[in-house]
């Protein structure tokens, strides 16, 4: 019996994914996750990152997933691969400063929200969100308060270039695999069809466009575009496209 075999056993959706830091799924949440915590230094706030994010359809805003799942998680994981991650005093800084406090999300009552009733129902925090600002004031970080729709862009567009990369190192055999971890694991919006897809539908071009913008007027150590990417904006073509001519 073949692993998907197992997957189809226990009432789970399986696909292939060759071995890297994250896989499929978490390795895209990482640059996902980088631009909205980024967004909260320059100045917007939890719940306008979180309530863009959903807006889209997302069933939950990332701040808000890392509330459940616990702030210190991904902390201490970015603590033990410090040595490959961006020397860049910002990068996930909030989370940083969260777990600092102690305020690990919904397991220590607050965190990005404050969760202080029985049915853990997150409210802003306003003592969260000054330490936030006093902290990007400290490092120098432009306040700009990006709008809902720089959010999603930065937030959509970095997990979509990831996803390319990861297709590009074979990670992922098809773009249709990155959708169906997504939709059926991450609480992608299923009617958008995956962050591949619907990247599809947006245009690889348009989005390449915006990623070299995002280049220019935002950080450029993280804002290069995925090869492929750019090959197939270039060549007016899309994932599903280059899957097909695969045949895969």
């Amino acid at each position: 019996m073949t692993a998907l075999d197992v997957a189809k056993t226990i009432k789970k959706v399986g696909v292939v994914a060759k071995v890297c830091y994250g896989f499929i799924g978490n390795r895209m949440m990482d640059p996902y996750g980088r631009e909205a915590e980024r967004c909260v230094m320059e100045g917007a706030t939890p719940a306008d990152v979180d309530g863009a994010l959903e807006d889209f359809g997302m069933a939950m805003g990332i701040l808000a997933v890392y509330d459940m799942a616990g702030i210190d998680i991904g902390h201490l994981t970015r603590v033990a691969r410090a040595h490959l991650l961006p020397k860049d005093p910002t990068f996930y800084r909030p989370t940083a400063l969260l777990t600092e406090r102690g305020w690990l999300g919904q397991k220590s009552g607050r965190g990005y929200y404050r969760y202080d009733g029985a049915d853990r129902k997150r409210t802003s925090d306003p003592e969260a969100i000054a330490m936030f600002a006093e902290e990007a004031q400290r490092l120098g970080v432009p306040q700009r308060k990006p709008s809902k729709q720089e959010i999603q862009e930065r937030c959509l567009y970095a997990m979509i270039n990831e996803g390319a990369r990861i297709l590009e190192e074979g990670i992922a055999v098809r773009a249709s695999d990155i959708d169906i971890v997504y939709a059926s694991g991450y609480g992608f919006p299923r009617y958008r069809g995956g962050p591949m897809f619907y990247a599809d539908t947006v245009g690889l071009k348009v989005i390449y466009d915006k990623i070299m913008e995002f280049q220019n007027t935002l950080d450029p150590q993280y804002w290069q575009p995925a090869p492929l990417l750019e090959k197939l904006a270039r060549a007016g073509s899309s994932f599903a496209q280059w899957q097909a001519e695969r045949k895969v």
